[in-house]
């Protein structure tokens, strides 16, 4: 009996004891207080292993990006077990349903690679890594190889466009000087208002550049290319700078020189700009000639082509825009700083077609040739104050158009004169015989123009601008 009774208490004991724990264990779930214990348990734990930290800065000692953080930062904020931190930051995804999580500064989250329990630790402007001793030597390489993989993977897949503005910050000192948004202007090259043989030559050059590294090192050269847009405002300019960022899929910095402090300044925000990126300054011909800028010439040109652009500047496009560079410094045009120029002129009748296509779903009108022949008697709006008109009568293309024909009566009569002709682009830099030489647009051209104009105009392969240069000749 002794024996049974033992026995009989035994298994109360027992049952006792594992329906105890397990209400213990619930009421730690339920109240939360099992966070508590492990970490109490972690930190005994902690004290009988011996860690090493890694620290990934944001800036590198040049002050410039540290692409390993951002790698870093994707591959953690990927992780499920980002869940788990005291703090996460939510924010909405590409799409409208969807959230993303974003680790909060000064939390740990914990990974586990090949056996081993990794810790980061996110601090300002850092990121630390923790690792036990006895595990670094087995794990530590092969792990940053697979960040490096897993974030190449995450970049294609959420890959989006952004848009970087400079700042003045006088919290952080001179780190964190660029802004970001995402990118999404809808502009492409198919639809801006511009001759399609002329896109296709600057989507050529694009593309030739974007596939060049070899090239160019092998001439000595940096890897950049350089573009200036220049022309009256509403030709499209910005738009033209947004379809190229689209169609190389490359960031953009736009640069507010009103709040760069000084030449150095300026190279700074270089140093702080990535790879596979625009370089946007826009309308320097106006910083330049009412000195709004603390900026000075010679810092413009050091910008363009001194040795930090050769040494930061690989991979990137750089565009200027100016309203006109006829009282622009020609050391700012020489070869060598600008390799391509683009002008944008007021609307002409093939622009205003595209616009009338694309605006109204208009390829032709009983109206276009009474379009055609006040845009021929010297006539012309920007292509943007064309559009806002088709925009505003969408709904009726025919009040559409005769809004933009009294438009053109108007407020165009003569403006076309300075700008009669095409786009049209003129090639300094590296040689590729892809672009034709920038006609002469004077007032004093546009009576040997107009002769010839009437002739020639159905001939879409000639260019308004060549034929002023050979009747200059």
């Amino acid at each position: 009996m002794t024996i049974v009774y033992s026995l009989f208490f035994l298994i109360f004991s027992f049952l006792l004891t594992y329906i105890f724990l397990f209400l213990f264990r619930v009421v730690l779930i339920k109240t939360g207080l099992i966070y508590i214990v492990k970490k109490k348990w972690r930190s005994i734990e902690d004290c009988f292993h011996v860690y090493q930290f890694f620290k990934v800065p944001e800036f590198n000692e040049s002050t410039q990006r540290n692409q390993l953080y951002h790698k870093v930062l994707v591959y953690l904020n990927s992780l499920t077990s980002i869940e788990d931190s005291d703090f996460t930051n939510l924010f909405t995804g590409k799409k409208s349903n969807e959230i993303v999580l974003h680790l909060d500064q000064n939390q740990i989250i914990e990974d586990d690679f090949l056996g081993a329990r990794i810790f980061w630790i996110n601090e300002k402007e850092t990121l630390v890594l923790k690792i036990r001793k006895a595990d670094k030597r087995r794990v530590l390489r092969p792990y940053l190889q697979h960040i490096d993989t897993v974030s190449d993977e995450l970049d294609e897949k959420k890959w989006e466009l952004k848009l970087y503005v400079n700042v003045v910050d006088n919290h952080d000192g001179r780190k964190g000087r660029w802004r970001s948004v995402p990118f999404t202007h809808p502009s492409t090259f198919d639809t801006l208002a511009m001759e399609s043989d002329l896109k296709n030559k600057v989507k050529s050059d694009l593309h030739s550049f974007a596939k060049a590294k070899q090239y160019y090192h092998r001439l000595g050269r940096v890897w950049k290319r350089s573009y200036l847009l220049y022309g009256p405002s509403g030709t499209g300019k910005s738009s033209f700078i947004a379809a190229m960022a689209n169609f190389l899929s490359y960031d953009v910095y736009d640069i507010d020189l009103s709040k760069v402090s000084d030449d150095s300044d300026l190279k700074f925000l270089l140093l702080q700009s990535t790879t596979k990126s625009l370089i946007v300054i826009e309308d320097l011909d106006r910083y330049l000639s009412e000195k709004s800028t603390a900026v000075s010439l010679s810092g413009i040109l050091s910008f363009m082509d001194g040795i930090l652009t050769s040494s930061c500047g690989e991979e990137r496009v750089m565009v200027f825009t100016m309203n006109g560079k006829d009282h622009v410094d020609p050391a700012i045009l020489r070869p060598g700083r600008i390799d391509v120029h683009l002008h944008f002129p007021l609307c002409n009748f093939t622009a205003f077609k595209t616009l009338a296509n694309s605006y109204l779903g208009l390829k032709d009108h009983k109206l276009f040739p009474q379009v055609e022949e006040i845009f021929q008697n010297g006539a012309s709006l920007s292509p943007a104050e064309i559009s806002e008109l088709m925009i505003s009568n969408r709904n009726s293309p025919s009040r559409a158009l005769k809004t933009v024909i009294n438009a053109l009566q108007t407020d165009g009569d003569g403006r076309g004169a300075l700008h009669i002709g095409r786009r049209s682009v003129e090639e300094i830099g590296e040689p590729s015989g892809a672009f034709c030489t920038e006609g002469v647009n004077a007032v004093k051209e546009f009576k040997k123009l107009y002769g010839l104009l009437r002739v020639k105009s159905s001939r879409k392969s000639q260019s308004f601008d060549l034929i002023g240069r050979q009747n200059e000749g």
